[in-house]
């Protein structure tokens, strides 16, 4: 208990009680500021860790504890999957193998009625297990399909938000790099939690699909059919040479994982140097190319190292100062248990993807929920936790007013489409994305089942 005599008041407080929330509170303060999120965390750590030092609340040699934690995160074997994945979808995404297949499915589909927007979800599908960088597949169909689709009378809205909503994919179709970074939060296998979301991926885009099939049949002028003279199927070479190159990539990178051959990371090596020769096959490699895409992959490793850095500055401190014990009580003595903290969490997470990035929400959120999940649903169950975190945060990229996805689109849209117009596109795919999500929390054998299939398919367990 502390005491402060002030102008002849006295008032005495407990750090213990006051640090931890003050702490988060902080926290919230310094991120709705718009300041730079890695500084936010390292330096409220900081700041924190001063003041409960002062208070005699943390010992000054737990601060210690920083460097080696640090040190660790460079020696992280699991991490070095994020440069190799964000590598291939750069170079991939330079190469114009995205361009061509887009134009090739819209061809294909263009006399379907909706067809050039159902195009855009099966190409975002295949963007997505090849990529997985939503600005890059965003900002190509974008550059590409928007103004094909206004062209043909699509309406605006639809438009917008098939594109936006299919660019996120990514997030949840693996290889996914939010998929990579939960996998280490929560410490567990990678290749586990990619087989465990590769079925709720492809729903998320069967259910795409099929609303842009129903709501073109029940709504026929939000996309008219094309005329004959600029659709029909496109010639059989051509379509191979647009649809092979990513399927094959898909299945050197998925296939070493789910058949043992490979760990994710070594599987994002394998992606990179696909991406390199498929790059090179269509005419698209070079050597401006090739720096253009190291110094692109730079920069994202570099911000997603800053932020872990600095959220790992941030869980130490607030962890000394018993954080971690205040927000695991809280959870563990919620109204419903198992799944009043399931409610909970997914819902937290969903507001934060309103306001923040999905790698803040990652680095901050996730290691505050892992010890209860582990209370309440048990060890086993952290990859169908991993995959529900991973589809919530798809729905970050898209939820206004700071849904990364919909300033993508908007940097790129033509004159004449609002942001008004991308705002309304996006919200009936939060709701269907919110609904599988439902889906995937109530049928945990949608995660499980591919997981099983592959420990007893391979000899050794996955890493």
């Amino acid at each position: 208990m502390i005491e402060i005599e002030a102008l002849g008041w006295v008032i005495s407080f407990d750090p213990s009680a006051v640090l931890a929330p003050g702490m988060f509170l902080a926290l919230i303060v310094a991120l709705l500021s718009g300041f730079p999120v890695a500084f936010c965390l390292g330096g409220i750590g900081v700041i924190f860790a001063l003041l409960g030092m002062l208070s005699g609340e943390i010992e000054p040699q737990f601060v210690t504890a920083l460097p080696q934690r640090i040190l660790g995160i460079m020696a992280n074997f699991t991490l070095l999957a994020i440069p190799a994945f964000v590598f291939m979808g750069s170079m991939l995404e330079s190469s114009g193998i995205a361009e061509r297949l887009l134009e090739t499915m819209g061809r294909l589909l263009g006399r379907l009625r909706g067809g050039l927007a159902l195009a855009v979800v099966l190409v975002g599908s295949l963007l997505a297990a090849t990529t997985g960088v939503v600005a890059a597949t965003v900002t190509t169909m974008g550059l590409i399909s928007l103004p094909a689709m206004l062209r043909a009378g699509y309406d605006k809205s639809l438009a917008t938000g098939v594109i936006v909503a299919s660019g996120t994919l990514g997030q949840i179709i693996p290889p996914s790099i939010v998929l990579v970074v939960l996998g280490d939060q929560l410490g567990i296998s990678v290749g586990d939690l990619f087989i465990g979301a590769l079925l709720p991926g492809l729903l998320m885009a069967a259910v795409f699909a099929i609303y842009v099939l129903v709501i073109s049949a029940l709504k026929p002028e939000l996309a008219p059919q094309l005329p004959p003279n600029t659709a029909g199927p496109s010639h059989p070479l051509q379509l191979i040479q647009s649809v092979f190159p990513p399927i094959a990539l898909i299945f050197a990178v998925l296939g070493s994982i789910f058949f043992g051959i490979a760990t994710p990371t070594e599987a994002g090596v394998i992606g990179a140097v696909g991406a390199m020769l498929l790059a090179a096959l269509n005419g698209g490699f070079s050597r401006q190319q090739l720096s253009n895409v190291c110094e692109s992959t730079m920069r994202t490793t570099a911000m997603v190292m800053a932020i872990l850095m600095g959220s790992t500055a941030f869980s130490l401190v607030f962890r000394g100062v018993g954080g971690d014990q205040l927000i695991s009580d809280l959870l563990l003595n919620l109204p419903g248990g198992r799944v009043g903290f399931l409610v909970f969490s997914m819902l937290i997470i969903f507001l934060l993807g309103f306001f923040i990035d999905f790698f803040e929400i990652a680095f901050i959120a996730v290691p505050l929920l892992l010890p209860a999940a582990r209370q309440l649903l048990g060890p086993e169950a952290l990859v169908w936790f991993g995959v529900m975190i991973g589809a919530n945060l798809q729905t970050s990229f898209l939820t206004p007013p700071f849904g990364f996805a919909l300033f993508y689109l908007r940097g790129v849209a033509p004159e004449g489409v609002s942001t008004r117009d991308i705002y309304r596109g996006a919200l009936p795919f939060v709701g269907l994305q919110v609904a599988v999500l439902a889906f995937i929390i109530a049928v945990p054998g949608l995660v499980d089942w591919l997981p099983r299939l592959a420990a007893a398919l391979t000899p050794t367990p996955l890493t």
